[in-house]
């Protein structure tokens, strides 16, 4: 599925989003979360029940969506000088990031969800990061794995230990950065070697 990523809602949708994100924020941060509710909300928000079940249709789905937000980029991958110090830089500090106490807590919201819209979203976001570190290596002449190749042996690896495992440590993360560029390279040499003319004996 894809997202685009600067797709938002315009007008008055948009400053309703704003504020009732906003909303859930501040009651997550001075109440137990099982105390939060709809009513609660849309008071603080300054907007009718009806209007937030009409665009969430229920609580999970809402602190889905103010999850999927919190969980957006809000910059490009830092650039470390190659393709594999990018990607390493970045795994790091996703593994970092959704290993916290809040990331847990996001990721957990997005699952919970019924719909699978946002668990969409948020892949779509780690694809477009890594797209960047793909297209800034190739920029520079380097041989780099595709993006799905890097979602299933870096980023996947690392959210399945997150979900169901240790929280994976940087020593691992740069170990599958590592297999991922290894192989990568590997299969360009063994292409080049393979059509590299040879003579007959």
């Amino acid at each position: 599925m894809t997202v685009k990523e600067n797709l938002r809602p315009g007008g008055r949708s948009a400053r309703v989003q704003a504020s009732v994100h906003k909303a859930v924020r501040e009651l997550m941060a001075e109440m137990s979360r099982a105390d939060v509710t709809i009513p609660l909300i849309a008071g603080k928000a300054g907007v009718t029940p009806s209007t937030i079940y009409r665009r969430w249709g229920d609580l999970q789905e809402l602190f889905a969506d103010v999850a999927v937000d919190r969980l957006r980029p809000d910059m490009q991958p830092v650039d470390a000088g190659s393709g594999k110090a990018d990607l390493e830089a970045w795994a790091e500090q996703y593994a970092e990031e959704m290993s916290s106490g809040p990331g847990r807590e996001m990721i957990r919201d997005v699952l919970a969800a019924q719909a699978g819209a946002n668990a969409c979203k948020c892949a779509e976001f780690t694809r477009q990061q890594i797209g960047v570190i793909a297209e800034r290596a190739k920029a520079r002449g380097e041989v780099f794995p595709d993006v799905d190749r890097v979602m299933d042996q870096v980023v996947a690896p690392i959210m399945y230990r997150i979900l169901f495992g240790d929280v994976p440590d940087a020593a691992r993360v740069r170990d599958l950065v590592a297999r991922v560029m290894g192989a990568t390279d590997r299969a360009d040499l063994l292409l080049r070697y393979s059509a590299t003319p040879r003579l007959r004996a």
